[in-house]
């Protein structure tokens, strides 16, 4: 049987739990023992580049279940010749390769002139898997994308050499990771922090014939170059868009390339040039971050249990937040989620506490057996006939703050605390 030639490309969350079993999938389909490696160049400029590399490295033993070496070569300009030797060895001999973080033009810039380009492209016409995500996969295309120099230090938008290794499935295109990335909040920051203005800049420039190929967050388009198909898998879509006109398939659809391309589609929505768009919530954005949606999750179940004076309830919340956190203490993308998990771990253990300190009981239930009591004595002077003691009865529970009401079906009380609120 012959070795599978697959590209996986992932638009993030490489390390996250929501691809664990992608992962875990692409592995079963390399084979039993399968070497896998790892390359740490696009991180490579990094001042922690070993903490990422250990974070992946354990990732994908612990979550996945597969060990993983890493292929080092972090500046061509400084790498010995034997630091080469051996990248290049361990490349050629895995039939799983990884990619992720970092700056795409920085490790294009590292992987040009050197034997990189072409080891990569023999598991496309020779049998392997490679798997690259977020920065890694931006060199993919046919063109990349110089994400950082135009979003962050304000450089034309313009497109560099990349990889080219889609061109082994058939397809001429631009690869677009983060494609429905929502951290601009007011701002646009589609497809990969261009934004739909800057994107059509980009667009007019592409080589005539090239496409994009848009990857969302959390989500792994599978080119199986073989069968000429491509799956998703994940969260969110897989889109192809060309001169502006776009298709979508999402988990777990599987097309033909063929028709991936085909010259049909709709036309997005058209943003003026200066527009941003609308205001979202998380539970609007189709790719918002899983992982704080699972932490306000857990938050809305704390504080409903708080709520209900269920200390229980606000443990087992609690618990699943910090589950949560630890799950995706591996993902190597760098945000503020952690830190607002912390936030909100802390904000939950003191509201545990002060209903710890009220007491789990609501005020009723107190005085209940009290007031029960009570109204029992009450009936039965009634029964009685001792209406005046009935009376006095009810006066001392109602300067109490406890209201008696009469009906043919017997008495029923309430607190006045709850009756005004």
């Amino acid at each position: 049987m012959s070795a599978p030639r697959l590209l996986a490309i992932i638009g993030s969350g490489e390390t996250a739990p929501t691809m664990t079993s992608v992962h875990a999938a692409l592995f079963e389909r390399a084979g039993q023992g399968v070497r896998a490696v790892m390359l740490d160049t696009p991180f490579g400029f990094q001042e922690n580049a070993d903490e990422i590399a250990a974070r992946t490295v354990a990732y994908f033993h612990d979550s996945v279940g597969h060990d993983v070496e890493v292929a080092s070569f972090r500046d061509a300009q400084t790498a010995t010749p034997l630091e080469y030797e051996r990248m290049c060895a361990l490349l050629a001999e895995a039939g799983w390769v990884f990619a992720g973080p970092g700056s795409p033009t920085y490790a294009l810039r590292q992987w040009s002139g050197t034997r990189v380009p072409e080891l990569l492209a023999g598991k496309m016409t020779g049998g392997g898997v490679v798997v690259f995500s977020s920065a890694a996969a931006v060199g993919l295309g046919e063109v990349a994308l110089p994400v950082y120099e135009i979003y962050k230090v304000g450089a034309a938008a313009q497109w560099v050499a990349g990889l080219d290794l889609v061109r082994h499935a058939g397809l001429r295109a631009a690869v677009i990771p983060h494609y429905n990335n929502a951290e601009g909040g007011t701002h646009d920051t589609r497809y990969c922090y261009m934004g739909e203005r800057r994107l059509r800049v980009l667009e007019a420039s592409l080589p005539e014939g090239c496409g994009i190929l848009g990857v969302d967050e959390h989500t792994a388009c599978i080119i199986d170059v073989a069968a000429a198909s491509l799956s998703v898998r994940g969260r969110g879509r897989v889109t192809w868009r060309i001169n502006g006109v776009e298709r979508h398939w999402r988990a777990p659809e599987e097309v033909p390339l063929q028709e991936v391309t085909s010259p049909t589609g709709t036309a997005p929505a058209t943003v003026a040039r200066d527009a941003a768009p609308p205001p979202t919530t998380t539970a609007d954005i189709e790719g918002a971050d899983p992982f704080m949606e699972e932490v306000n999750d857990q938050r809305h179940a704390a504080i409903t249990a708080l709520a209900a004076r269920d200390p229980d309830g606000v443990a087992a919340a609690i618990l699943a937040m910090e589950t949560a956190v630890h799950d995706w203490s591996s993902d190597t993308l760098q945000s503020d989620g952690p830190d607002r998990a912390r936030e909100a771990l802390r904000e939950l253990v003191v509201r545990l506490a002060e209903l710890a300190r009220a007491g789990s009981v609501t005020p009723r239930q107190r005085v209940a057996p009290f007031v029960d009591a009570l109204l029992r004595l009450r009936e039965q002077a009634r029964a009685q006939g001792r209406f005046a003691d009935a009376d006095a009865l009810r006066e001392t529970l109602l300067a109490n703050g406890v209201e008696v009401r009469d009906s043919a079906a017997g008495s029923t009380w309430e607190m006045e605390t709850a009756r005004r609120g």
